[in-house]
């Protein structure tokens, strides 16, 4: 009688440790691999255009990680994500301007100051849910926009504030294409350091927190104490975000930091999918497109009666914010879960295909 060798039919997962793993399938982690090693190319392949573009998504999708963290992972809201966005900008200036400290340390020391200051918010907003947590989100962003102002010692006032190029041990990152890997290492760490900590303890217990407080609260999770955790968490990578910002623009000014840019904010994770880390860079990838988008589509379209009809080149601005509202308000309607579940929807279609139904 000949042997017969089993083929496992399936993916199997025996044990919780596998359960856990960050890449499901070695194709997934070959593929992961493969892609990081094509963005260490990206410097000599795209335009400089395009390199700003990439360090724009890099930085961007930090900051709406930690913002997934709180709204997507705990179930909290936040509409004041920009004003920590912008806290981080400023603090790594001013340490770097003000103190011995290079701009390699003065980075995570921001993240950690702001990582302070939201707990700070985060104590009372953890008491409050619903439309109060809003309001209280949102006072923090006035509350602290109304201190950049005033400050002038510390964020300039009314005059930008300058920050230091990035250096490390002496050497200076100059340019676009070397500042690059920069914003690519924070990223790796940060989306690294985030997958790990949702299949820690502390992790289970703000998606337990999301999913039914009540019960999390029978089961000995302390909500306090996770919730305001989890706004700490989202203003330490908003912070480390916007000081790489800082030392990318060279300058800063609130202007362009207020309530609407945390819409923004929003937006990216609502569109990529909330409580999703691969779909938190989908979806900010989306959000930063959806501008330069519009002006390629402005651009062909000039001269065109759908130009004459809205004056596309006169009001871009103005269709740039109807587009965001309208793209949102779709993604909540037609796809709630956003873009990774959408791309997971289609891994599904070829992995079975054609036997998809």
């Amino acid at each position: 009688m000949a042997s017969s060798t089993l083929i496992p039919a399936g993916d199997f997962r025996t044990s919780y440790a596998a359960d856990t793993t960050i890449f499901p399938t070695k194709a997934s982690r070959n593929f992961a691999i493969a892609g990081v090693v094509l963005l260490c190319f990206a410097p000599q392949l795209f335009s400089a255009y395009w390199l700003s573009i990439c360090i724009q998504i890099g930085i961007f999708g930090i900051a709406a990680l930690g913002l997934n963290i709180l709204v997507g992972f705990t179930g909290q809201i936040s509409i004041g994500h920009a004003a920590f966005f912008l806290l981080g900008a400023f603090t790594s200036a001013y340490i770097s301007n003000n103190s011995p400290i290079p701009v390699f340390f003065a980075i995570p020391l921001a993240g950690l100051v702001t990582a302070l200051v939201g707990l700070i918010f985060g104590i009372p907003a953890a008491r409050l849910k619903g439309l109060y947590l809003v309001i209280a989100t949102l006072a923090a962003q006035y509350i602290l926009l109304d201190f950049f102002s005033r400050a002038e010692w510390f964020s300039g006032g009314s005059v930008p504030a300058s920050a230091n190029p990035f250096s490390i041990f002496g050497y200076t990152m100059q340019g676009d294409r070397q500042y690059f890997y920069v914003v690519l290492a924070y990223l790796l760490l940060s989306y690294v350091l985030v997958t790990n900590l949702m299949r820690t303890r502390d992790g289970r217990a703000l998606v337990a927190i999301r999913d039914h407080y009540l019960s999390a609260e029978i089961m000995g999770i302390n909500l306090t104490k996770y919730r305001t955790l989890s706004f700490g968490l989202a203003a330490f990578f908003a912070g480390i975000a916007g000081a790489l910002y800082a030392h990318y623009q060279l300058v800063i000014s609130q202007e362009g930091f207020g309530i609407e840019r945390s819409i923004l904010f929003l937006a990216m994770i609502i569109i990529g999918g909330t409580g999703s880390i691969m779909g938190t860079l989908m979806g900010t990838a989306f959000v930063v497109l959806l501008p330069e988008s519009m002006e390629w589509l402005s651009l062909h379209l000039k001269g065109s009666a759908i130009d004459h009809a809205l004056s596309l080149n006169n009001n871009i601005t103005f269709l740039r914010e109807i587009a965001i509202g309208l793209i949102i308000i779709a993604f909540l309607v037609f796809e709630p879960d956003g873009l990774a579940h959408r791309w997971r929807q289609i891994k599904m279609y070829w992995k079975l295909y054609p036997f998809s139904h």
